[in-house]
């Protein structure tokens, strides 16, 4: 077991491990650490705990140091930087004609370094743009092309919930998300309602997936063979939260579904979900 502290540079951004070197945190401090851009200033959200090496990976960098008043500071001028540094970094990609969308801008808490963060449909070629900006800060110029749903992490805004995004309040990092999933959660599978702001598919999909594979897992799907008290049919329809099935009967196959609970009913022989052709194209690119 090794003793380990979590830290966090951006507000919500991904949380790494570090050796607090002998050194006790609190939730809430701020700390300056070396990592592989160079020495940073990062906020304490994982106090000193034991961890196995398994969940490591090793060399684990020591904390330098508590932050000082001073290092604050460092870190609220280079704010003031960050915006000064958009403005001008925006000018010369209007000036160089690029088709990049500016995004952010990070300056280093030791300041060897800036990186702008944009997003643009295909490839762009920035080398000028970074000459033209290595010149203007004195500095190492790294431009760093991100996607769109890092861009809406970044900006924050509102979901169709009427929420702000997950992605910038609480999410660190992404998780997997797939077509099946809305699939499986019997969502419509109308783009505009299963994708985000962002126009990929929405993260909470990914909330509620395994309570849904726990339902279907003892659910009868559409399409599959079951016998009720009433004889042997073919789901139609279920609904996983209340359990409900619409079962056509074989035996009055012209008559109205009849509805059953599903731990009334015995399956013959499961249905399979899938996503048919038409679907897969319809979708593509929102994953």
């Amino acid at each position: 077991m090794l003793e380990i502290v979590g830290i966090r540079f951006k507000e919500v951004g991904k949380v790494y491990y570090f050796s607090p070197n002998g050194l006790t945190f609190n939730k809430g401090d701020r700390v300056i650490v070396e990592t592989a851009r160079g020495v940073e200033c990062g906020e304490v959200t994982i106090e000193n705990r034991k961890v196995s090496e398994e969940e490591i990976v090793s060399p684990l960098k020591p904390v330098i140091r508590a932050a000082t008043e001073q290092d604050l500071k460092i870190v609220e001028e280079n704010k003031v930087k960050e915006k000064k540094a958009y403005a001008i970094c925006e000018e010369k990609i209007a000036n160089h004609g690029l088709e990049m969308k500016l995004v952010d801008v990070e300056y280093t808490f030791d300041n060897n370094k800036i990186l702008f963060y944009f997003t643009a449909d295909g490839r762009v070629d920035f080398r000028e743009l970074v000459k033209d900006l290595a010149s203007v800060f004195k500095t190492r110029i790294e431009l760093r092309q991100i996607g769109v749903r890092d861009e809406s992490k970044m900006l924050g805004g509102f979901g169709m919930c009427g929420r702000p995004f997950c992605c910038h309040t609480f999410l660190g990092e992404f998780q997997p998300v797939s077509i099946k999933m809305a699939k499986e959660q019997g969502l419509s599978l109308n783009p505009v309602k299963i994708s985000g702001t962002c126009g990929r598919l929405m993260c909470c999909l990914k909330y509620e997936q395994d309570t849904y594979e726990h339902l279907l897992r003892h659910t009868p799907k559409v399409g599959a063979i079951v016998e009720t008290a009433e004889g042997r049919g073919t789901v139609i329809d279920n609904n996983l939260i209340t359990g409900l099935l619409k079962i056509r009967l074989d035996k009055r196959p012209d008559a109205a579904p009849v509805v059953f609970e599903r731990h009334d009913v015995k399956l013959i022989k499961d249905a399979q979900i899938k996503l048919d052709k038409a679907e897969i194209e319809a979708l593509k690119g929102i994953e």
